[in-house]
């Protein structure tokens, strides 16, 4: 038996689980997990076909066969999942119940540091004494980093083949109020309430260092993204230089529930770049997965005549959601239970948005004419993924830094069904709403025209090349 294997194995026996899911439950939920996805996932079939749907879901059923541990059930759920290559399509972290959260999500113990992946290298951010930022982890526990990342990476959710997202979301860097790497690492290797680190640090010496696990609310403490607010505290700054340029900071647009009106506040912003004349502007979406289209609030104000408002058709497998499934389905909007005259039929099992052809992104205020940078990563995904695309296709500015995360062929989203199998009471977030490119596009994220490579020593916190060199694009 391959030694990563027996890992895994024996990991899955030693999980604190405080529950067992019993065989009855696991066997009726798996024909309602099947019926949710054919009839409803607009990327079922993007990148497989049904003979591998089948085969996968076969595997999954062999998992759950018999009484199992809710973390070893939870654990193939994941995974399963993982295989649609949908990033909105997961057994979603803050969705689950409260006991499925407290026991399986939020009671392991986590590693004390923050770190992030640069390809199969495991990089320190933030630090313990002893492990300075700029630290490369070259094993944890004793398995080496490239092992860790490969053995976890098959349960995180990806578009496409991007597999630099995968590694985005395993890296821990404050961003997430549930990081993923917290999730999956005791539930593939097993608890660690100390961790034994092998590092090479900055200077080149090697080291091996003990450190203490942290728990849950330790994790939160450390976040440097702040949560999204409640009340009207502006989340965007702004750092206007003195050189004529300025830096947007957007690390989330995960504005729902704000009071904070971010409208005017671009509004307001846009209207100083453009009465004081400033020569160019950064946007740094840095691990900014989206959200709502925030960025349409910007393109409005460097476009001067109308433009579509969607780069990719968008369809939907259903018009009305089978009388079955609708219990098992929670959303924020019960419209998308029954789209009715929204859709028309487009080919056998589908239906498309025909207003969607005669929607567009007006332009509004006063235009700035200054030179545009977007600083991107394979962090952006979703609505900051769309901006991407617009702002480079569309020549409106130029892409600085790395691959987005993401798929160029399309992804799934816009309107979810928070999906609960009500008898082992696991959720999953089903996305309805498919994007399909026009055309042939490759299944991975958008390239920058102007790609800043990282290496170790750039996480040390001392430098930003990829601002610097996103600062110089900007120049007249």
């Amino acid at each position: 038996m391959p030694e990563l294997q027996r890992r895994h194995i024996l990991a899955a026996a030693l999980l604190p689980l405080s529950k067992t899911l019993r065989a009855a439950d696991l066997s009726s939920d798996l024909p309602l997990l099947r019926h949710a996805l054919t009839a409803l996932h607009p990327g079922l079939l993007r990148y497989q076909s049904m003979a591998d749907f089948d085969r996968r879901f076969a595997a999954l059923q062999a998992q759950w066969r018999g009484d199992v541990p809710a973390g070893n059930a939870y654990l193939a759920l994941a995974r399963f999942l993982a295989t649609l290559r949908c990033g909105h399509s997961y057994a979603n972290f803050y969705n689950q119940k409260a006991s499925v959260r407290d026991s399986l999500i939020l009671s392991a113990p986590r590693l004390p540091l923050q770190f992030r992946w640069l390809g199969p290298r495991m990089v320190v951010t933030r630090g313990q004494p002893g492990l300075p930022p700029g630290s490369e982890v070259l094993a944890l526990n004793g398995v080496r980093a490239a092992r860790v990342l490969a053995a976890l990476a098959p349960c995180v959710r990806v578009d496409g083949h991007n597999e630099a997202m995968r590694a985005s979301l395993l890296s821990v860097e404050g961003i997430d109020g549930i990081e993923t790497f917290d999730v999956f690492h005791p539930l593939v290797f097993g608890p660690s309430p100390r961790w034994t680190v092998q590092a090479r640090l900055p200077d080149g010496r090697e080291r091996r260092v003990e450190l203490e696990a942290i728990d849950a609310a330790q994790r939160q403490a450390e976040r440097r993204v702040p949560a999204q607010a409640s009340d009207d505290t502006p989340l965007w700054p702004v750092d206007w230089r003195a050189d004529g340029t300025a830096v947007l900071r957007m690390p989330g647009w995960a504005v729902y529930n704000t009071r904070w009106d971010w409208r005017a506040y671009l509004g307001r912003t846009f209207e100083r770049l453009a009465g004081e004349g400033r020569r160019g502007l950064v946007i740094d979406l840095r691990n900014n997965e989206g959200g709502l289209d925030c960025g349409d609030e910007i393109i409005a104000r460097l476009i001067d005549a109308p433009i579509p408002y969607y780069t990719h058709m968008r369809r939907t497998r259903y018009q009305r959601v089978p009388a079955a499934l609708n219990p098992l389905l929670d959303t924020w909007d019960d419209g998308f239970r029954d789209w009715g005259d929204a859709v028309v039929p487009d080919g056998p099992g589908w239906w498309r948005f025909p207003a969607d052809a005669d929607r567009r992104i007006e332009p509004r205020g006063p235009r700035f004419r200054g030179r545009v940078a977007v600083i991107v990563d394979s962090g952006n995904s979703s609505a900051t993924l769309r901006f991407a695309d617009m702002m480079q296709s569309r020549r409106l500015g130029v892409l600085v830094g790395d691959t987005t995360g993401g798929s160029q062929r399309g992804i799934n989203g816009g309107a979810f069904f928070f999906t609960r199998l009500p008898n082992s009471g696991l959720e999953f977030d089903l996305p309805l709403v498919g994007t399909f490119a026009r055309g042939w596009r490759p299944p991975t994220g958008l390239r920058p025209d102007i790609a800043v490579p990282l290496r170790p020593a750039d996480l040390a916190g001392e430098t930003d090349p990829v601002l610097a060199r996103a600062l110089v694009a900007v120049q007249p």
